[in-house]
């Protein structure tokens, strides 16, 4: 099964891939690691998190879905 990541998957989804996490935390994706966001991370969402902290949101997309075409 081929899953498409876009920039509104939940970050929960994407931190249950051990190589998602490895991607997101190369971008310095700060949620990782903040204990607040683990409080609300079924409900943040790739795109917002990406805005909040301006990171390129078509680089990291287009490294997250080489990952799960695979």
């Amino acid at each position: 099964m081929i899953i498409k990541i876009t920039a509104r998957t939940t970050l929960a989804g994407l931190l249950k891939n051990p190589k998602s996490r490895e991607i997101l935390a190369k971008h310095n994706l700060p949620c990782l690691t903040c204990p607040l966001a683990r409080s609300e991370i079924e409900n943040l969402k790739l795109g917002q998190v990406c805005k909040m902290y301006n990171i390129d949101i078509e680089k990291l997309l287009k490294e997250l879905n080489r990952v799960f075409k695979k």
